[in-house]
């Protein structure tokens, strides 16, 4: 066993995720408590182009035609060889709906321990997760031979990832994946929102404290009188009551405006995931424990109903 530490590469249709270079920070900060070497593991055919961003002292590059689009049943099949055969002290995947899937099939296959949810690394080693809808932080050792790890982010910024220089590259052939079970066999994108709230510098977001339907028209005021644009979290989303284009979450849009604006969100891990590279982040919660107010660099523990019309009514007024 080494000690190095392997970041399964992110991408989807020609770009990395913000969440490997997230990884990659992690996993740098990580080999200075445990040794060893960063080591990106980029699955895809044709793909050698995304490795010259990457923070890590080598990549070791999967190349097959079957791994050209991500399938899980792919991916875990030449993952499977290659930690078996090189067996790293710990395999980081994204707290993402790719990286869950894969991780958790392969501590199947291979026997191996998980660590979900996970944030950060201390200094000598041991992990940060963060759980029970962001209200608990847990900390351990890594457990042995091979730590297979879900992080989410939060805890790096995806900067601190990336690297001008490219690092050594190394082609390896992948066998075995002539029979997979799952094939892609075409993307179906979503039909185009009103707006794309992943370019909006000003963000009203709704989360479950709005409580009904006919209340977003109050913060639809208070983002016509800011200039800014409503979104939601997904309780509001799956209710119907904004468009699924609105949606900021895992399962969504990843959000940079300046000015973030929470009304009634808890702050689970699922959607501040997507908030945290905001400039600055406003709370408005009910709850003074709910898991924002731990990353909102301004907040309000009183009930948005009453101080959502008070604000609009002073913006209106300050602006004439």
């Amino acid at each position: 066993m080494s000690q190095d530490i392997f970041v399964v590469v992110e991408h989807l249709r020609g770009q990395v995720a913000d969440i490997s270079y997230v990884m990659l920070a992690a996993a740098g900060e990580l080999s200075k408590g445990i040794g060893g070497n960063v080591v990106a593991v980029l699955l895809g055919n044709k793909a050698e182009g995304l490795a010259g961003s990457l923070a890590a002292d080598q990549v070791l590059y999967l190349d097959h035609s079957a791994l050209a689009d991500f399938t899980s049943d792919a991916y875990q099949k030449a993952l499977t060889g290659l930690i078996s055969e090189k067996q790293p002290r710990a395999v980081l995947f994204g707290n993402t709906s790719i990286g869950a899937d894969v991780a958790s099939g392969l501590s199947i296959k291979l026997g191996l321990p998980l660590v979900s949810s996970c944030r950060s690394f201390s200094a000598d080693g041991k992990f940060v997760s963060q759980i029970c809808g962001g209200k608990i932080m847990a900390e351990g050792d890594l457990p042995s031979p091979t730590a297979l790890v879900t992080m989410s982010p939060g805890g790096y910024k995806p900067e601190a990832g990336q690297s001008a220089q490219a690092p050594a590259l190394t082609k390896l052939e992948v066998a075995g994946l002539d029979a997979l079970r799952v094939k892609l066999a075409n993307y179906i994108e979503p039909e185009a929102g009103d707006v794309d709230i992943s370019k909006e510098t000003l963000l009203i977001a709704v989360g479950r404290g709005i409580q009904q339907q006919d209340n977003i028209t109050l913060a639809e005021d208070l983002a016509q009188a800011l200039g800014g644009v409503v979104c939601g979290s997904r309780p509001v989303i799956d209710q119907g009551w904004l468009a699924t284009s609105r949606l900021v979450g895992k399962s969504g849009k990843h959000v940079k405006p300046k000015v973030y604006l929470a009304l009634g969100i808890s702050g689970a891990p699922e959607h501040s995931e997507a908030i945290t590279d905001s400039d600055i982040i406003i709370a408005i919660n009910t709850d003074p424990k709910a898991p924002i107010f731990d990353f909102a660099k301004y907040g309000a523990e009183t009930d948005l109903f009453d101080l959502v019309e008070v604000l609009t009514e002073k913006v209106k007024a300050a602006k004439g």
